[in-house]
């Protein structure tokens, strides 16, 4: 049976990169005594599978991780287990079965929201939400990537899906997949550049919280955003 687990990754632990928390649920897993699945072959390993890796320093309420599990005593059994091999700064949120034939975590992903906190800033946030109708109204919002053959131009506007400022923070939800992946300080950096402030040039000017991971259960053209565990069920 899959199971897919929903995490949530802050404080301290925010540093430690994604093989980091990799090898971190495989031992915890190991010392939660669950019955999980490994693979075949000389090199067994435990059969798990995430979704789109953090970036260092952000922290997150809507991780998810797949674990292929032999047998179970329930639920509120799995989730007591992991739970109480996991430190602060690692909190299991919730745990459901997937019907077969479900995507594994990696592959569902299509979307994620973003709550952006800005350390300092000379504009105020009224001011900026202000011009923030007048930012999405363009067709093309163009950001520098780095890459192999060199920096490129790619146009982000249409993986915006929503944003909005709210609590003195910038809500965005934005396309993050295999095809287009968007990073939450890109829209950040945009906007703060079409309302003339300075863009930030030191680590950490950003706080960075991923409120939730997303599937998309329509099409691309009328998407119908989920969590990463909506098809998932009770065990």
């Amino acid at each position: 049976m899959r199971v897919r687990v929903k995490f949530a990754k802050y404080g301290a632990l925010r540093f430690i990169g994604h093989l980091d928390v990799m090898r971190f649920f495989q031992k915890a897993i190991r010392r939660a005594k669950i019955d999980v699945a490994y693979s075949g072959g000389y090199s067994p390993h435990q059969i798990m599978t995430f979704a789109s890796p953090l970036g260092l320093g952000m922290s997150s309420c809507g991780e998810y991780m797949d674990v292929e599990i032999n047998s179970h005593q329930g639920r509120e059994d799995f989730l007591a287990r992991l739970r109480s091999v996991c430190p602060e700064g690692i909190e299991i949120l919730d745990a459901k079965a997937l019907p077969e034939g479900t995507d594994n975590a990696m592959a569902s992903v299509a979307a994620a929201s973003w709550e952006i906190g800005f350390s300092d800033c000379r504009m105020s946030f009224q001011a900026m939400e202000a011009k923030l109708p007048e930012f999405l109204s363009r067709e093309e919002i163009h950001v520098t990537r780095e890459g192999k053959k060199g920096t490129r131009q790619v146009n982000i506007r249409p993986g915006i899906r929503a944003c909005s400022i709210r609590d003195g923070k910038l809500c965005v939800t934005a396309d993050s997949g295999s095809s287009q992946n968007i990073r939450p300080e890109e829209v950040a950096e945009s906007l703060l550049s079409f309302c003339g402030e300075p863009l930030p040039d030191r680590p950490g000017f950003f706080s960075i919280l991923r409120r939730e991971t997303w599937m998309n259960a329509g099409t691309p053209q009328e998407p119908d955003f989920r969590p990463l565990d909506a098809p998932g069920e009770d065990f």
